[in-house]
């Protein structure tokens, strides 16, 4: 069986092909066979003008066509597709989900940072989480963090925050919005065992390769610390050719280390593991989920 995720965010696009086998005792294997990644860069017209322009609405509609074109190639059997920040913030996002289900049959469903929060980890933690350790999730986009807090065993704690690396880019974060995540941190995450941090996103997924780690490696807060001092240093089409970056991520990659430095910082934790697990990942395992519920596998 082949299935779909897409998840449109608000520096980019993704649509991840998988498909799902199972092992000798019945546990789904979720097989990678294809993802596309679209810079359709949607937040830089929300969070400023608080709709997508006529020419983002045309970008999103050819890459929704696109997609639909390669989900028929591959025979996928069935699709979820999500759109998250500056969806939620744009005030024509309504009009444009139903000109995108009108012409491709997709259909795109907002969801919540909370929601957007759960579904990223629900499977990673069940597979990983002891009850030895506290676990602090840092999920960074485009236009929130989502963090997610689990010790001995439970969820203590899920919040979406209206800080991502283009709203800082666009410097669109005062230090409201910032002590309001510094207090969340620090009072309710007191009082239980050493912090594991585990990050989520591109911009971390970036950092871990340029770092040469291992897979299953942390990096340190003092490395994270490093870049941000280094890749500040540089313009945008430095960093392009100094780091191979793409030119989407060389400007985000500033304010998404200052996001997790200071989340670090506050959680008093020294290291960051990046399992490059993503939104796209964590809808196939969770419309798998539902197709099982619901009994139509």
């Amino acid at each position: 069986m082949r299935l779909a995720a897409i998840d449109i965010g608000s520096n980019a696009a993704r649509l991840l092909i998988a498909e799902v086998g199972h092992d000798i005792t019945g546990k789904p294997l979720f097989n990678k066979l294809n993802l596309v990644r679209v810079p359709l860069r949607l937040g830089f017209d929300v969070f400023e003008k608080g709709e997508i322009s006529k020419e983002k609405r045309g970008m999103v509609l050819q890459t929704m066509k696109a997609y639909s074109h390669l989900m028929n190639a591959y025979g996928v059997d069935h699709i979820i597709a999500c759109a998250t920040s500056a969806m939620r913030d744009a005030r024509n996002s309504e009009d444009l989900i139903r000109k995108i289900k009108l012409e491709t049959g997709i259909s795109i469903e907002i969801i919540s940072g909370e929601l957007e929060a759960s579904i990223i980890y629900e499977n990673h933690i069940a597979e990983n989480m002891d009850t030895d350790h506290s676990y602090l999730y840092i999920d960074v986009g485009g236009g929130s963090t989502e963090l997610t807090f689990f010790a001995d065993g439970k969820l203590v704690f899920k919040e979406s925050f209206n800080i991502g690396t283009i709203r800082l880019l666009k410097d669109m974060v005062d230090d409201e919005k910032w002590n309001q995540v510094k207090d969340v941190i620090k009072t309710r995450t007191r009082n239980y065992k050493k912090i594991t941090a585990i990050g989520t996103g591109g911009n971390i997924n970036k950092v871990f390769s340029l770092s040469k780690k291992k897979d299953g490696k942390p990096l340190s807060l003092d490395l994270l610390k490093d870049y941000y001092k280094e890749i500040s240093n540089f313009s945008v089409e430095e960093r392009i050719n100094i780091y191979k970056l793409r030119a989407d991520r060389a400007d985000v990659i500033v304010p998404a280390l200052q996001i997790y430095i200071n989340v670090m910082r506050w959680a008093e934790t020294e290291e960051i593991f990046v399992p490059k697990i993503g939104l796209a990942d964590g809808l196939i395992q969770h419309l798998y989920s539902e197709l099982e519920a619901n009994k139509v596998l």
